[in-house]
Parts: C-alpha cells; structure tokens; sequence
C-alpha cells in the first residue's frame, strides 16, 4: 500500500510567532542548551517507545535497543539529531510541533512580563525547548515515523520559525525522528566534534540511554576505513542518575539533571535523594523549583513527578506519588517491586503506591522544615512563589496538617508589611496574658484586611491579628481550626469573643447601653428591614461608626464573594449590624426625628460597613443617590 505524498503550509499563530521570537532573543545568551533540550526530548520518545512497548512488542518493529544520534554534515552546515524512540504521526507533528501545546500558549503569553531575563525562565517551562533550536539555527528540518506503522506513513515538518511551516508526507524506513538544523553562518562552532562532545557530557551525561556520535579517526586508522561505514560511539555515561550512589554525584550533576525532567533553565531550589529498602524497595530523587510554574493554578496543570519500574520509564505526571498540594515538586520514582504493566487504575488502589506517597510527602515537608530554620531568606522566597499552593495542605491532608502549619507565613499587624513573614509559632509567643486564641481576618486584599474596622479594637489592646487576603485562605481556616492547642477564631464572626482579655467594665458598659439605646436598635433594624439579622451594640469598633458580622457558623462575607467570583452559588447569609454608639454619626442618628432621613442614614451607613470590609452593592446608585440628598441637605443648612 502507497499513500499519496501530501504536502502544505501552514501558518504559526500568532501567539506562537511571539513564542519563537521571545526563545530566540531571550536564550541567545546561553545558545548551549540547544542540544540539551533536543536530547532530552529524544530520550523522553525512547522512553515512551519503552512504555509502549509493554504491551506491544511489536513496536520495536525488531531492534529494541534504543538509542540517540548527533551526526553533523560540515559541507552542508547542517546538525541531526536521532533518536529510534516512539516517533510522530502526522497530526501529532501538527498539534505539538506546529501549535506549541496551543490550549494553554494564550494563558502563557499573557503570564509574560516583558523583562527578558524573567520570561525567559518561564520557556522551559512550558515546554518549548524543541524551538530553542532556532537559537543557533536559520531552518529546522523534522522528519519522523510513529513506530507501527509503514515506511510510508512519514512526515516531515519544516521551518525557518518566521510565521509559517510546511508538512508532508514522506517514506521513512525507520521509526523515530531527525531532527536537523540548518545552522546560522555565525553558529559553526556547533559542527566540531569536541566541541558538541563537551556539550553532551555536560548537560546529557545522566540520560539512561546511550548518546552515539560518529567515533573520530586519525592517521592511518582514518585512511584503512574511510570507504567504511561510520562507526558509532558513545559520548555520555548513559545510566540512571538516581541509581548512582550520592557520593558520586556532583550538584551540577543534581542540577542538570533537574534541568533534564523539568525543562527549567534555572537549577533547582533544594533536592532529596533517597534509596529505601526493605519489604519495599525504591529510590527517589525530588527537586523543589526555584520558580513557580506559569501554570500552577491552572486546573490542567500536570504533576512533576515520574514513574519507572527497574529503570524502565512507566507514566509522566503519576499524580499518586504526590499530593496535589505539592503537584510543583519535580523528579523520579523507580520503584523495584511494582508491575511493569502498572496503569494509572492499579496506581488507585496500590498500597505500595500509597507508602511511596506518603513517604514522599514527608521527606518534601521535611526539606521544607530544614530550609525554614536553617535558610529562612531562602524559605521566604519559596514561600512568595509556592505558599498559596502549600495553603491546600490542611483541607487534603490532615495527617501532616500541624507540620504544614508549622511552615505556613503570614502577614499579620505585628508589622507594618503585608510581606508573609510570620509564622504561627511567632504569633503564639507575642500572645498576649490571658489570650488563648490565635484571631484572624479574611478580606479580598492585604490593605482591606489591614485597615478593617473589625481591628479596632484589637488595635487598641494591642493584640496581633492575622491578615488573611489569598483566597486559598478561606478553605485554609476551614480545615486549619486550632493550632498547638489554641484555637483559629474570626474577628469578623459571631459576638466578639476576647476571653481574659475584655475588660468587666467593657461588658457591663456594653450591657447598660443596648439597654439604654433599645429604641434606636430597634428603629435601625426595622428601617434596615431583611438586610439584617440583627442590630447591637459593637465592642470591637473604636473609631468607626459601624460594622457588619456574620453568624459563628455562617461562611463569612469575603468567601461568598470568592465563590461567586468563580461562577459559583453561595447562601445569602444576613450579617448583623453592630454600631459604635460612642461615634458621632450614630449619635447624630439617634436625635434624628425625621423617619425618612433616618432610614436614609441607617442604610448609608450599613452601605458603608459593606464598603469597608471589601464588599460590593447591590444598589450603588440607591447609595450615591442618598449620599448626595445627604450633602445637598448639609449645603442647604449651612447657608
């Protein structure tokens, strides 16, 4: 059977344009790693070929030694490489090659800054490397065959990464893919042997797959075989990394090879390298990035973490070696007693599986706990990149909830930052004589939550409060209640609660003026009608006229506004009004004899108590409207 050749060219996106010109201007500095990412993405199909394989041996379509080739042609500039791995089909070319990963490339552009030096961190990442050839390259030639299928079904993509590409069908004898750059007049170097020898032993040496150059002859040997064949040799060590004992490893090993499974340019934030032995028997090697990945909020995002079964590579993205919460730690984990066949289903129930997690989880917490105490600068950058993701730990995994805790930061009115600083510990030592509760505010920005009345008069007792403006904190307190004994408690909820810390005379003084002031209480919750559960006196406002709290148990304001910020529903909890009878405003309210004009003060000033603490209106041209008959009435009266 033929298949008729079939040639086109396509346009790039124009995102995709944008992609191509950022990696060629921004990486030219560092033009080497051309070749490391072509390598490894040469060893990522031999794996997968690997993979595949299990279950079909007929893929290796008879030669299942798999392998990776640099050959170069210094007549013609050109540079290939080869690899015998799983190959592509022509609409896989068309939706990895041509579109660059096109359903998340929109998100990535606008997650740019425009600061080469930062973007161009944020290239590996999204994985892009293939075009990192164009760093060195003028045209790039890709020519490949999905493994299975006849010599026929070959395709081949080129491009000179200048807006468009052409495909089309070609015969290709063997699976795999070559891939061949067409090298810039001024990017030669790349054409010498030593010189490409010394790149690969750099970044490639730890790929568990042989990388073959042609073996270089000299002298007579060169003349006897010049009519032959050119014989291969290999140029990398080509064995696992995480097999080698620890002591051998060089952290530029550790490095390149966390550049090789992450795509990152940066090295790594910190790593652990670990053999367990024993009834079961594995070996991990984990990386904390420096940098957060563009993605890590997105639902789609992927897990860092690899699986292989005795050095055999099985799963990328093996979501059960890792908490969800710690999806940016990147890695391997080889395990010696698992199945070969193992599939995602059997990876659910596997108790083997749930020890490695488990294990996992803890020796991450425990890098984590080190870095803390003992590189505190260098914790609180890992926590300004991965702190709100670390936030979902308590809600998924109780089991290490004081540990994560314990790790957690916060901005807090201690200081006069809304940097994360502070931890939990820090806070119960600053504890006031007599407090015995760690009190918190949620609100949808730092400033809101510094500069809520529902601090006043915390402030004024000079007791700390958690300044809580993430969103994940919402769901934090929800699952984090206590601490070392003492319980999270909300100054936005329920009647305020200060224990030890309120003075008797406060709560009698309280008592004797709701007794007092009953006929305003009362005027203001009928003029405020539904709007409100109920209206009473406040002790937790100093200077501002009134605030709005909800119940002990209803959701608070601001995660009612979070959930319908995310399309969806949340209950429509009446808060309670408390006022400040001390302000003047409520006082000047309460001699109000006009019926209408009090209504229309009591709403501006629950309109208000909303606009404090972050919240929306529902009628914001009711409220202006009543502000400006309020104004024009002061004018009036003032001449």
């Amino acid at each position: 059977m033929t298949i008729e050749a079939h040639k086109e060219t396509l346009e790039f996106k124009a995102e995709v344009s944008q992609v191509l010109d950022l990696v060629i201007r921004s990486l030219y500095s560092n033009k080497e790693i051309f070749l490391r990412e072509l390598v490894s993405n040469a060893s990522d199909a031999a794996e997968k070929l690997r993979f595949e394989a299990l279950s079909d041996d007929g893929l290796y379509e008879g030669d299942s030694e798999l392998r990776i080739r640099v050959t170069m042609d210094r007549e013609a500039g050109t540079l290939t490489i080869s690899d015998n791995g799983i190959g592509l089909g022509r609409q896989e070319v068309m939706e990895t090659i041509g579109s660059i990963a096109s359903s998340g490339t929109r998100r990535f552009i606008e997650s740019l800054s425009g600061d080469q030096a930062k973007d161009s961190k944020l290239i590996g990442q999204f994985g892009v490397g293939f075009y990192s050839a164009y760093i060195v390259a003028d045209k790039v030639t890709l020519t490949s065959r999905r493994a299975g299928l006849g010599a026929e079904h070959g395709v081949r993509w080129e491009s000179d990464g200048r807006g468009s590409y052409t495909l089309e069908t070609v015969e290709k004898a063997g699976r795999g893919t070559d891939v061949t750059l067409h090298l810039k007049e001024d990017e030669k170097e790349f054409l010498d042997s030593w010189r490409l020898r010394s790149i690969i032993g750099k970044f490639s040496d730890h790929i568990a797959l042989p990388v073959e150059m042609v073996k270089e002859l000299y002298g007579e040997e060169a003349e006897q075989k010049k009519d032959e064949p050119p014989e291969f040799e290999q140029v990398n060590r080509g064995t696992a990394l995480w097999m080698r004992n620890k002591s051998e490893i060089t952290e530029g090993e550790y490095h390149d090879f966390y550049k090789h499974v992450s795509h990152d340019f940066e090295p790594p934030l910190s790593y652990a390298h670990n053999r367990v032995e024993g009834t079961n028997e594995y070996t991990t090697l984990l990386f904390v990035p420096k940098k957060a990945p563009w993605d890590l909020f997105d639902r789609e995002q992927k897990h860092g973490v690899k699986l292989y079964v005795k050095r055999v590579f099985i799963m990328d993205e093996a979501d059960k070696l890792m908490p969800h919460y710690l999806r940016f730690v990147k890695g391997v984990v080889d395990s010696d007693d698992l199945p070969l066949n193992v599939s995602r289903e059997l990876l659910q129930h596997n108790r083997k599986i749930d020890t490695i997690r488990q294990a996992n989880t803890k020796r991450i917490l425990g890098l984590l706990e080190t870095l803390a105490s003992d590189e505190p600068e260098k914790y609180g950058a890992f926590w300004d990149e991965f702190g709100k993701v670390l936030k979902e730990g308590p809600a998924e995994d109780f089991a290490n909830k004081e540990r994560l805790a314990a790790l957690m930061r916060f901005a807090t009115t201690h200081s006069d930052s809304n940097d994360q600083r502070e931890t939990l510990d820090g806070y119960i030592e600053r504890m006031k004589e007599g407090q015995d509760k760690i009190y918190y505010i949620t609100a949808d920005t730092p400033v809101a939550a510094r500069f809520s009345p529902h601090l006043e008069v915390f402030r004024k007792k000079g007791v700390e409060v958690l300044l809580l403006s993430d969103r994940v904190d919402e769901w934090l307190v929800n699952h984090l209640s206590e601490y070392k004994g003492k319980s999270l408690h909300s100054v936005a909820k329920g009647d305020l609660d200060l224990g030890e810390l309120a003075d008797k005379e406060e709560k009698e003084a309280k008592e004797k003026a709701a007794a007092e002031h009953g006929s305003l209480l009362e005027r203001l919750k009928t003029a405020l009608g539904e709007r409100v559960e109920a209206v009473r006196p406040s002790t937790r406002l100093v200077d501002s006229p009134a605030c709005l709290v909800v119940g002990e148990d209803d959701m608070s304001a601001n995660l009612a506004r979070v959930l319908k910020a995310v399309g969806q529903s949340a209950p429509n909890t009446k808060p309670t009004l408390e006022i400040n009878l001390d302000h003047p405003l409520v006082r000047r309210l309460e001699s109000e004899a006009d019926e209408a004009r009090f209504g229309d003060l009591g709403l501006i000033l629950f309109d208000q108590a909303q606009l404090a603490e972050g919240g929306q209106l529902d009628d914001p041209a009711g409220f202006v409207g009543r502000l400006n008959k309020l104004m024009l009435n002061m004018m009036i009266a003032g001449g």
